[in-house]
């Protein structure tokens, strides 16, 4: 496991927010960055903060640059288009756009403002629909979108989860049910049935939730209260406020002498889980990367260099994903847990492994065994048998194909991992 965790270990350190409330900063002749929020406020501590860090950083780098925020005033296709206008009028040269909910908006930007270079975090551009209806997506020359293989991250997290529980219980509780939750979701159960598989656990998932927001803070409190009072002692939050609401409620009970625990989610949230001791309840964190993607893609366009017109995939094998650096919750047995041999995809899951029934089992070890096989290989081929496989199986579909619901996920969106 210790190398296992080491190869996903990044690198890139937290930087210290810089709110400038939608002001400008450093004043110089340069490139000029603008970024706009998704769901939430720029110091969200997840998805909105992890980019603008990135831009932040190459700001410090680049003291010539200027950067600036703008927090839109709704969340609806006008108003992300009100507020793309405003970075354009501005002078802006560089737009970052974090968060599908950008797709429509993007779609029409990109053609209204050829000059200006768009990147877009787990977002393509909508620009239509076909004869049936379904969506249709084109990423022009001035724009580049960024997808991250959250799962990879999330199947350790549920790896390490599985390994540090004390009560064989943990639950998930999803934000909005949208492919980049899903595959964290879904990476994390495979890692809770990679671990009794090969491992030597028995956890249950008891609770599988998608709460339907991303700003529902008091919903996240009232929601993880209710899987702590199930007997869980870890839940993997991949909601945004929510999973801050998650944090808060698990603060409060380890404050009361509880040993309880939260895996955070884009960013190290290890210091919101702090506690009047000095540790925290942040177990471990799957880390998406964005504010790396954000720098190195600006730093492409101020050197030439900046390559439009696709749509890259950020893995492991990139450095797109992973777990922190620093994990103070992880035992060192844990750490130094041998990585597993990968397991055949037609192997028999043992009487210990995920407590679904038969036929569900197999599907689970089918995707731990697939994502395990690409965390422990680099080829750029692995990448694409895996999803190959993946996709025949309906478990991680690809960006805005049709999603379905794994088969061990139930119709109100709990996981019956805790029934026989």
């Amino acid at each position: 496991m210790k190398k296992l965790f080491k190869t996903v270990a990044t690198t890139f350190l937290m930087l210290g927010l810089v709110a400038c409330s939608n002001e400008e900063v450093s004043k110089k002749d340069g490139v000029k960055i603008g970024m706009v929020t998704d769901t939430g406020t720029i110091d969200d501590k997840s998805f909105n903060q992890g980019t603008w860090e990135g831009i932040v950083k190459y700001n410090n780098d680049n003291p010539d640059s200027e950067i600036q925020y703008i927090q839109p005033n709704g969340e609806t296709k006008q108003d992300y288009l009100e507020a793309i206008d405003n970075l354009a009028l501005s002078g802006t040269e560089v737009i970052v756009l974090p968060g599908f909910k950008f797709e429509e908006a993007l779609g029409k930007a990109q053609d209204e403002y050829p000059d200006i270079t768009f990147i877009a975090v787990d977002a393509e551009p909508l620009v239509g629909h076909d004869n049936n209806g379904a969506p249709m997506y084109e990423v022009k020359e001035n724009t580049i979108s960024i997808f991250f293989a959250e799962q990879q991250a999330s199947f350790l997290t549920g790896i390490a989860s599985a390994l540090e529980t004390k009560t064989n219980k943990v639950a998930f509780l999803g934000g909005m049910e949208v492919p980049a939750v899903q595959k964290l979701g879904w990476g994390f159960v495979a890692g809770i049935a990679y671990a009794n598989a090969n491992l030597g656990t028995n956890v249950e998932i008891i609770d599988y939730i998608y709460q339907g927001t991303f700003t529902d803070l008091d919903a996240g409190k009232s929601i993880s209260a209710g899987m702590y009072d199930k007997g869980a002692d870890v839940i993997f939050a991949a909601a945004g406020a929510v999973g801050v609401g998650a944090i808060t409620e698990s603060k409060t009970r380890a404050e009361s002498g509880e040993d309880v625990y939260v895996v955070g989610v884009d960013v190290d949230q290890y210091d919101e889980g702090l506690l009047t001791n000095g540790q925290s309840t942040i177990l471990t964190s799957a880390m998406k990367y964005l504010g790396e993607a954000a720098y190195n893609q600006i730093d492409s366009y101020v050197k030439g260099e900046f390559e439009g017109g696709q749509t890259i995939l950020m893995d492991i094998a990139t450095n797109g994903v992973g777990l922190p650096q620093e994990n103070p919750n992880l035992s060192e047995e844990t750490v130094k847990q041998p990585p597993p041999p990968p397991l055949s995809s037609k192997d028999e899951p043992p009487p210990q492994a995920a407590r679904v029934n038969r036929a569900a089992k197999i599907q689970l070890l089918r995707l731990a065994t697939i994502i395990a096989s690409f965390l422990l290989t680099t080829p750029r081929a692995a990448e694409h048998d895996a999803q190959t496989e993946l996709n025949r199986h309906g478990k991680l579909p690809t960006r805005h194909q049709q999603q379905h619901r794994p088969a061990f996920v139930g119709d109100n969106g709990i996981a019956p991992l805790a029934n026989a």
